[in-house]
């Protein structure tokens, strides 16, 4: 008698820089775990140093990460990621959280998954966050967007591949522009199914997992897409990934540190008129960890994790997504860095810096008709 090796269900949700990706995903693994499932869990970036990485795994997460190019671009990687996992400890579900500039992974990966690897995945119904800040301003069609057009370009077209959206962040949101939100959603994308949610508390976090569970024709919205405008709209932002490690004589507060790195940084950005996509660093210390992040150039910095931590040194790792050169946005950081080290009298050691834009996607798959 055979027996056939159950599939794995296959989860990604895509988002613009700064939506709550990885939140949500660090939620979600837990309740999949909660049910007694195993999951693992694939990040994306297009270098390696990434936040979101470390703050899964700090999480007691499986976690793979494909670096150096997106999902799209490097295909046979996440694939051989989930084969690494599975070596490990089988997951019965893996959770995929691709590069926030990215879109048109519905042809690149959903329907490659579907079509070349049917008998390994049961691919669930692809969601996309929806980032309130950014959200409202393109959406609205502010003349002032944060972005340019053709970075806006790609916001739109991850909505518009979407099966289903997710409006995050309502603790953050009044009642009323929630429904704004969800207004401006229904008119661009109509009949697509929204789902309001705070990956920070838990709310509406129910309906975001009835929906994965769900079965059906999904994945099939293939984008008519100019790449030329996507990887011109990619390449306005500066990209930056950079690790350190900070020690002192007397301990120090952790958390003022990251905050005080992403403050300085929002500061210094906004004298340069250099519009956010996402800001975010992590300390780590014997297991403690906290994160700070700033997600818009109109919002404020914050510590989304802290670490309540008092130490004497620790690892960090900031990343940048910023609308800027970025030779200028690397320069930018490294001076926040030491004034914020020569503030608190430490002493501060740049392990590796990556920083550039991204190049123009170059998909390993591209089918451009649904299964």
């Amino acid at each position: 008698m055979t027996t056939t090796t159950p599939k794995i269900r296959f989860v990604m949700i895509g988002g613009f820089l700064g939506a709550g990706k990885t939140t949500t995903i660090g939620r979600l693994a837990k309740a999949y775990q909660d049910q007694g499932l195993k999951v693992g869990v694939v990040t994306n970036d297009q270098a390696a140093d990434l936040v979101d990485t470390n703050l899964l795994r700090s999480q007691g997460l499986q976690v793979g990460e494909v670096a150096g190019a997106c999902f799209c671009c490097n295909f046979n990687e996440l694939t051989s990621t989930v084969e690494k996992l599975s070596a490990e400890e089988r997951p019965d579900v893996v959770i995929a959280e691709p590069v926030g500039s990215c879109t048109d992974l519905v042809a690149t990966v959903i329907q490659p998954l579907m079509r070349l690897f049917k008998a390994q995945f049961d691919v669930a119904p692809y969601g996309v966050i929806l980032k309130p800040s950014h959200g409202l301003r393109i959406l609205r069609q502010e003349a002032n967007a944060g972005f340019s057009p053709k970075a806006a370009y790609i916001f739109e077209k991850q909505l518009e591949e979407a099966d289903f959206l997710i409006v995050n962040r309502i603790d953050e949101l009044s009642a009323e522009q929630v429904e704004e939100l969800v207004g401006l959603i229904q008119k661009f994308a109509p009949g697509t199914p929204i789902l309001r949610q705070s990956a920070k508390t838990g709310e509406g976090f129910a309906g975001l997992i009835d929906m994965l569970d769900q079965r059906g024709a999904f994945g099939q919205k293939i984008l008519e897409l100019d790449y030329d405008v996507y990887a011109e709209g990619e390449a306005e932002l500066g990209w930056l990934n950079g690790s350190m490690k900070v020690t002192a004589d007397k301990a120090f507060a952790l958390d003022e540190v990251l905050l005080g790195i992403v403050e300085g940084l929002r500061s210094e950005l906004a004298n340069a008129q250099a519009e956010t996509a996402h800001l975010k660093t992590i300390g780590l210390w014997e297991g403690a960890y906290g994160v700070a992040n700033l997600v818009s150039s109109d919002t404020p910095a914050v510590m989304s994790l802290e670490s309540n931590c008092q130490t004497k040194t620790a690892e960090i790792v900031v990343n940048a997504r910023v609308a800027i050169d970025p030779e200028t946005l690397q320069a930018e950081v490294e001076k926040v860095v030491q004034a914020v080290a020569d503030k608190h009298g430490l002493k501060v050691e740049f392990h590796q810096t990556q920083s550039f834009r991204p190049g123009r996607p170059v998909p390993t798959h591209r089918f451009t008709q649904p299964l």
